[in-house]
C-alpha cells in the first residue's frame, strides 16, 4: 500500500492551476500553429497569427492566456493501492485550487449558488471527477473550463433509430448554434451513450484528450475526421469572422446504453482548451 500525503496533492494542483492557464498544452500549441499556416481566408490567418502573438505573451509575462480562467474541473484517477493520508481528498483539492488562483492572481468566476450569485472569492468550489484504477499511482488531470463555449455545449437525448446520422447532426446543429460565441477555433468533445450524465461526463473527458490523437474504435476515428472535415466546411472560421478553420480537432468517446436510448452530449471548448496532466 502506497502512502500520499494531501500535502503533496494540494502543492500540484496549486501549479497546475497556474500551468494551465499560463500556457497552453503542446498538443493545443502545435495544432494552433498548424492553423496558422494552413488556414485560406487572410483574416482567418491573421486571427490565428494575433493568437499566436497572444500565447507568446502569455508565457513570456505570465498573465493568463485568457481572462476567463475558468471554472476549475479536476479529474482523479485514484490507484486503489493508494493510501491517502492528511486531510479529506476533496478539502486537498479545493485547498490546491484555491491556492492557485488566489497566489497566481487568476481571476476569481465562482459564485456561492446559482441563483444568490456571491463570488466565492477563491475560484472554489472546483468539479471533481474520481475514478479509481489498479496500481498505486495518482493521476490528476486539472483542466480550467471557461463559460463563453461551455454555455453553448448540449446534450441530445436521440431516439436509436435515429442513428448515426442523428448523431452527426446533433453535433453539426451544436457546432453551428454555437457559431463565434464559442470562440473559434474550437475543440469539440463528445460523448455518446452511457445515460443523460454519462455522455455528458464523457463529452467533458474528450476535451482532454490530445489534439491529433484519434479513438481506438475504427468507426468512431472515421467519424471525428467526417465531423471535423463538415465542421471546417461550415465557413464560421477563426474569431467567427469566417475562414476554414472552425475546429481543431473532434474527440469522441463512447459507452453502452440502454435499448431505447441514444443519449449524445456535445461539449465545446474555445481554442485555449486547457488541460495540464500529472501523474503522483
Amino acid at each position: 500500500m502506497r502512502i500520499i500525503k494531501t500535502e503533496e496533492i494540494i502543492k500540484n494542483i496549486k501549479e497546475m492551476c497556474i500551468e494551465a492557464n499560463h500556457f497552453l498544452s503542446d498538443d493545443m500549441a502545435c495544432a494552433m500553429k498548424n492553423a496558422a499556416q494552413t488556414e485560406k481566408a487572410p483574416l482567418g490567418k491573421q486571427i490565428l497569427e494575433q493568437l499566436q502573438d497572444n500565447l507568446k505573451i502569455a508565457s513570456e509575462d505570465m498573465i493568463p492566456i485568457c481572462q476567463d480562467t475558468g471554472m476549475a474541473v479536476i479529474f482523479m484517477e485514484i490507484g486503489q493501492d493508494v493510501h491517502i493520508e492528511g486531510c479529506s481528498l476533496e478539502d486537498a483539492i479545493n485547498e490546491g485550487v484555491r491556492q492557485g488562483y488566489v497566489e497566481g492572481y487568476l481571476r476569481k468566476s465562482v459564485v456561492k449558488d446559482p441563483i444568490y450569485r456571491e463570488n466565492t472569492k477563491d475560484n472554489t468550489p472546483a468539479i471533481i471527477h474520481y475514478s479509481v484504477v489498479p496500481g498505486d499511482a495518482v493521476t490528476i488531470t486539472v483542466a480550467p473550463k471557461g463559460f463563453g463555449s461551455e454555455n453553448m455545449s448540449r446534450v441530445f437525448m436521440l431516439k436509436p433509430s435515429d442513428g448515426i446520422e442523428g448523431v452527426k447532426n446533433a453535433i453539426l446543429t451544436a457546432v453551428k448554434e454555437a457559431g463565434p460565441n464559442a470562440c473559434p477555433p474550437m475543440v469539440v468533445g463528445v460523448g455518446i451513450g452511457g445515460t443523460f450524465e454519462k455522455c455528458a461526463l464523457m463529452a467533458k473527458k474528450a476535451l482532454t484528450r490530445p489534439v491529433g490523437e484519434s479513438s481506438d474504435i475504427l468507426y468512431v476515428k472515421e467519424l471525428e475526421e467526417e465531423l471535423l472535415e463538415k465542421i471546417n466546411e461550415t465557413g464560421i472560421g477563426p474569431g467567427g469572422l469566417g475562414g476554414s478553420t472552425t475546429a481543431l480537432a473532434v474527440n469522441i468517446l463512447t459507452y453502452p446504453t440502454h435499448i431505447a436510448g441514444l443519449p449524445v452530449a456535445i461539449n465545446i471548448c474555445c481554442h485555449v482548451n486547457r488541460h495540464c496532466v500529472r501523474t503522483l
